[in-house]
């Protein structure tokens, strides 16, 4: 589910947690570190998933609110409700990890009600509603689709909702692209879908491997990157483009099945995105630089490139 840059992105930040507790830290404690970020980004997704089946599942309280006004009117009283019988919202209602994980983390004390009854009302305004309800028989098709126009056009374009999000989750502006993807695939492919385990287990080996490397063998990675750094002080580098450098040059040397090419592009695109507006120059030349002259010296063993990032 995960992909292996949102696994980069979580060791940095475990890293550079690290490298903020002084000399007292431990192996261990990053790797408790490493777990919270997998943790807090899978509570987001759930979140988001359970926000999306409240939406759809709001009509059944509308109309229950309706009739019980001291005068309801004809259109009270008949209130649509088909889209509470959603059978791709019941599936995921009903999916036994999503079930578990939400009677877990109790998301309905968090949900934001007035936020979640303003985009239902904009859901029954829309055409896309309109013709949904007006369509006596389900088809997969047409469940699946209006799910679908209630995630990417009501609630991701809602600044509302994503105020919302972020002040519940840090990590969105993280993990916020990989969670839509996430809910796109499961609307899309329900069955093939399971919110536990959230890491695959080749995918966290790699994530605990290569924090365990970056922090047992940070003299031998600083051995290769020091030499490159010529006129620059390496305490006045950017915590985080040192971070990189390393995690990079470990990818180089230990990773076997992970391609240069694509470890020394993964890093250049976090430093831009992460650090400063010259880290990817930086980070770049300097990664380059190492992969060469261990290539040179014969002491890359790379074996096997299927499983690159």
């Amino acid at each position: 589910m995960i992909s292996r840059r949102n696994i980069r992105v979580k060791v940095m930040q475990a890293l550079y947690t690290m490298s903020t507790m002084g000399d007292g830290a431990k192996t261990a404690d990053a790797q408790r570190l490493l777990q919270k970020h997998f943790d807090q980004s899978r509570d987001l997704l759930q979140y988001v998933l359970y926000f999306l089946t409240e939406v759809a599942a709001y009509a059944e309280t509308d109309s229950y609110q309706r009739r019980s006004k001291h005068l309801p009117s004809a259109e009270d009283l008949n209130v649509n409700t088909k889209i509470s019988g959603n059978e791709l919202l019941w599936t995921l209602r009903e999916d036994p990890s999503l079930k578990a994980e939400w009677e877990a983390m109790k998301p309905g004390l968090r949900i934001d009600r007035d936020l979640l009854r303003r985009v239902y009302v904009q859901l029954t305004e829309s055409e896309e509603y309109r013709s949904y309800i007006a369509t006596g028989e389900r088809d997969k098709k047409g469940e699946r689709a209006i799910l679908e126009y209630i995630f990417e056009s009501l609630l991701l374009p809602n600044e509302d909702f994503i105020s919302h999000i972020e002040e519940l989750y840090s990590n969105w502006d993280d993990d916020g692209e990989m969670v839509v993807q996430l809910v796109q695939g499961y609307l899309t492919k329900p069955g093939s879908f399971r919110i536990d385990p959230f890491v695959s287990p080749d995918k966290l080996q790699f994530a605990k491997s290569l924090l365990a490397t970056v922090l047992e063998k940070g003299e031998q990675l600083d051995s290769y990157i020091h030499p490159k750094l010529k006129n620059w002080d390496a305490e006045r580098i950017a915590a985080l483009d040192m971070i990189l450098m390393k995690m990079g040059v470990a990818e180089l040397l230990f990773f076997e099945t992970i391609p240069p090419k694509v470890t020394i592009n993964e890093y250049i695109e976090l430093a831009k995105e992460y650090s400063t507006g010259q880290s990817g120059q930086f980070v770049n030349g300097i990664l380059d630089n190492i992969h060469k002259e261990l290539a040179g010296e014969g002491k890359l063993h790379k074996t096997d490139f299927k499983k690159g990032a």
